[in-house]
């Protein structure tokens, strides 16, 4: 009984404690495919990518009743790093629904912003016509600002000390940040004044009364509604003991982690991407390594009982992997901090997260001398030299093999499809020699003939000529760990990936064009593997088909490394026509700095250079938010998301098809 009354009291009292109004929310997922070429067109780095934001602790004064419930200590920052704009995953501040979506609208306006006029690491982007450099905020601010954030991440209050200069500069850089990028936005996009003029209005009715709080905390509530109300007219903003109540229209800039690593002696299993995950996890959490305990440490022994529940680190139990969780996603979004630590044993209750974690030490050593290729730094904008080793191997245990049974129905479909694209033979008329007569050139002649008009050496013969397709294409496939996942109950993603290649061999046999497969895999920037198929000058045989046959998934995806050999293969050929075709199922990625913004920009990068070369680089891809960044990479008409992998061994070769037509 007194679980059931207990659990009616918290829906009640919750209930009422909240001051969100879920019938009118805008869910994230409902401008997705608006806030990416939104935040592009006011000004956003292409690079730049939109994803779900995570709740952060604050110390701002709550009501009586959020103190009863034990709520209202969290809310979501609009945060904004070298990669990632994060917005609330859900906006259900005001009643209108209208409302909550202008917000977002508003809020990814002043993200363009803010990265346009070079509120980021590296060099600021270079102004347009339309810039006003007067009310762009200088990079400094973005730097100083990152200490609000960092204080918030971890979980402790700003100090509003006056002696504290180092907090007090960085919540004035917070303060005049946000005040410059929208006073920006207002006067390069006029039109956006009465939208945010109903957005301060709505937001200043339900922040606190400046009266009934103290008079610290008052001056400086004070001064953020004046500062929303006439951007620039605050520069400082005073000290308090309490966090300032959260501002849903400003930013906060988000803290800079290095990309997710492995745990120590993590194996490839690991960090594949194999099997059904239970739950997901879409916001950015915060995370530490630890090691599993090891089962001989007791609980807390000694410890003081009243210190148990004001405890918040990690402690070291043994809890059984094999107990179900049904509610695991839960509970890691109730946590700020997750510990993460490797152990033996397969949880029954998996989770998919987005963490920053400390990167692990990098042991950079090469294969072997391979082959040294430049790669793209975005932050100094400039390519580094010999920065990667490309490595070609060919597999040692692969065996002349013949077509696989189930694809040789298909594989005959498609030969005969592709036959009609070989080079045909046509016939050159009025030839001075040739092995036939062309009889309309001998009956024009000799009419000619009769009416007196004569020809010294008349063409009257026909001569045969091949028509060539001066074409070469050379397909790179990922075979990253994330390969090794299942698609069906008897396929997995390299399974996929063999059939596509095996298929894509016949088709190109039949239409007599050169090509070539090359398969591609990455352990940090010297262990770049790119597997030898088939080359431009061997036979499409059983060796090669048994070299297809023994593909595997390797480690992770270094993509820029990948195109730049390919482009330095395909840019030997001397073909008027040269294609290169990369399948993927993923993110570029690796498990040193390669992640993110990074490995993003240096396969855009590798891309752009394929164009100068005079190649033709296109994507297939099977990964589901391809959408999102592969037009940055590709262009718009340079990639294809294959939404069901088990149909890229049919499509493939249409797509071949089509690229090649006239």
């Amino acid at each position: 009984m007194e679980e059931v009354v207990g659990a009616a009291w918290h829906r009640f009292i919750t209930r009422i404690a909240n001051r969100s109004y879920p019938a009118a929310a805008v869910q994230l997922d409902e401008i997705t495919t608006l806030a990416g070429p939104l935040l592009r067109a006011f000004g956003g780095e292409p690079g730049l990518r939109v994803a779900a934001a995570g709740e952060t602790r604050h110390s701002a004064r709550r009501s009586l009743l959020q103190r009863v419930a034990a709520s209202g200590d969290k809310t979501i920052h609009t945060a904004l790093d070298n990669e990632t704009l994060r917005l609330p995953e859900t906006i259900a501040l005001f009643p209108d629904r209208a409302r909550n979506r202008e917000l977002y609208l508003w809020l990814i306006a002043l993200a363009g912003e803010v990265s346009r006029t070079g509120g980021h690491e590296g060099p600021p982007q270079q102004p347009n016509a339309a810039t006003t450099p007067d009310l762009a905020p200088p990079p400094s601010l973005w730097a100083r600002a990152r200490d609000v954030a960092r204080a918030l991440v971890l979980k402790r209050p700003l100090e509003w000390d006056k002696a504290d200069t180092r907090t007090h500069a960085a919540r004035d850089a917070w303060l005049q940040l946000n005040q410059h990028a929208v006073a920006a936005v207002l006067a390069r996009y006029p039109g956006l004044a009465s939208r945010y003029g109903r957005l301060v209005d709505a937001h200043l009715a339900q922040r606190p009364d400046p009266t009934a709080l103290p008079a610290d905390e008052a001056a400086a509530e004070r001064a953020i509604r004046s500062a929303l109300a006439a951007p620039g007219s605050i520069s400082q903003l005073p000290a308090a003991t309490r966090d300032p109540h959260p501002v849903p229209l400003w930013l906060m800039p988000a803290l800079d982690s290095p990309p997710p690593q492995p745990l120590q002696g993590e194996t490839e299993a690991d960090t594949a991407d194999g099997g059904e995950t239970k739950a997901e996890v879409r916001e950015r959490k915060q995370a530490r390594r630890e090691e599993l305990p090891d089962g001989r440490d007791g609980f807390v022994l000694p410890f003081r009982a009243e210190s148990l529940l004001s405890w918040a680190e990690y402690v070291r139990v043994n809890r059984a992997t094999d107990e179900g969780d049904e509610d695991a996603a839960g509970a890691a979004r109730e946590m700020d901090t997750l510990a993460v630590a490797r152990g033996g044993e397969t949880s029954t209750a998996k989770v998919r997260f987005d963490l920053d974690l400390p990167a692990a030490a990098q042991d950079d050593l090469p294969l072997g001398p391979g082959i040294a290729f430049p790669e793209w730094d975005w932050k100094r904008r400039a390519l580094v030299d010999d920065r990667v080793r490309v490595q070609p191997m060919r597999a040692r245990d692969a065996h002349n093999t013949e077509l696989p049974e189930p694809l040789r129905r298909a594989a005959r479909r498609l030969r005969a499809q592709f036959s009609a694209l070989a080079p045909q033979r046509r016939w050159l008329r009025g030839q001075q020699d040739g092995p036939e007569l062309d009889l309309d050139a001998l009956v024009r002649w000799q009419a000619e003939r009769a009416a007196g008009c004569v020809q010294p050496e008349p063409g009257v013969y026909a001569a045969p000529v091949r028509a060539a397709r001066d074409l070469a294409c050379l397909v790179m496939a990922d075979l990253s760990l994330s390969t090794d996942a299942h698609v069906s109950d008897t396929h997995k993603v390299v399974d996929v990936v063999r059939e596509s290649l095996l298929l894509m061999g016949e088709a190109l046999s039949a239409t007599g064009d050169p090509f070539a497969f090359y398969g591609f895999s990455s352990l940090k920037r010297n262990h770049v593997r790119v597997h030898t198929i088939k080359e431009f000058d061997e036979a499409y045989d059983g060796a090669a088909r048994g070299r297809v046959q023994a593909l595997k998934p390797g480690y992770y995806t270094r993509m820029g490394a990948a195109l730049r050999f390919a482009t330095k293969v395909l840019g030997e050929r001397p073909n008027a026509m040269r294609l290169l075709l990369l399948l993927t199922d993923g993110k570029p990625n690796d498990i040193d700095h390669y992640e993110g913004r990074f490995a993003i920009e240096d396969t855009a990068a590798a891309v752009r250079e394929a164009h100068r070369a005079g190649l033709r680089p296109f994507c297939v891809t099977i990964d589901r938010e391809g959408a999102d960044y592969l037009p940055h990479l590709f262009g718009p008409h340079g990639f294809v998301v294959i939404r069901d992998p088990q149909e890229l061994p049919q499509r493939l070769p249409q797509l071949y098809a089509q690229l090649t037509a006239g």
